[in-house]
């Protein structure tokens, strides 16, 4: 006996803010330039409708990767969206994802059905299609959040790092001027960074010391109950 199932389907898609620093330390966004109805030529985030033989995560690399080029980065659900109006096609609900990555390590070109892609200083962003600003408030508000209890701000930093970069970091995702002797006894307290036997090259002032996340060890205490807390 078929069964008949008595309720609409509505669609499901997904949707990734993509944050990025670049080589000034500004913590940037990346967006697309729809090439498609509806908001065709509108500033959007990159992301698309969610296969039948995928799950929402492989949906949502697969989106980067045809939208973008990016792949291969840290990925993480953010929130459901599913406002009744959110698109005006049909009843669309979209599953959310955040990423960080460093703009040197991820060039990035339109394809599909993106005619142009480009990053965004956060307090320049565009008018954006659909409810994507909201999902971009919420996604900001969370990395805020999140770069306080976790070290996900080593994802948008080089391999190599200076702790002064490290610290404009945490100053361009906060909003606010941290103390510099305080910020670095903090983190060099929790023993979480290997010291280089490097210096900084190419620069005008006195090159500083280069350091590296040390992200095994920061497995194994945080397996052993440690908290990570600037």
């Amino acid at each position: 006996m078929s069964y008949t199932y008595e309720y609409p389907k509505p669609s499901v898609t997904v949707d990734c803010v993509v944050f990025g620093l670049d080589a000034t330390h500004t913590l940037k966004m990346m967006l697309i330039q729809r090439g498609v109805e509806p908001f065709k030529g509108e500033w959007a985030l990159p992301g698309g409708f969610v296969r039948l033989d995928e799950s929402l995560e492989e949906a949502a690399m697969r989106e980067l990767r045809e939208e973008t080029g990016v792949e291969k980065i840290f990925l993480e659900q953010l929130y459901t969206f599913g406002a009744p109006d959110r698109d005006p096609r049909d009843r669309v609900i979209t599953v959310a994802y955040y990423a960080l990555i460093n703009l040197e390590d991820h060039p990035i070109h339109a394809q599909t059905d993106a005619d142009a892609v480009a990053w965004f200083s956060l307090d320049e962003l565009p008018n954006v299609a659909f409810d994507h600003q909201q999902i971009i408030d919420v996604a900001t508000q969370r990395l805020q959040g999140k770069l306080r209890y976790e070290p996900i701000g080593f994802e948008l930093l080089p391999r190599k790092f200076t702790l002064t970069q490290l610290q404009k970091l945490y100053e361009q995702i906060l909003g606010t001027q941290l103390d510099k002797r305080n910020f670095r006894r903090k983190i060099l307290k929790m023993d979480l960074l290997i010291k280089l036997d490097e210096l900084q090259t190419g620069v005008a002032h006195r090159a500083a010391r280069l350091y590296s996340f040390d992200e095994a060890k920061y497995q194994r205490l945080k397996e052993a109950g440690f908290n990570f807390e600037l």
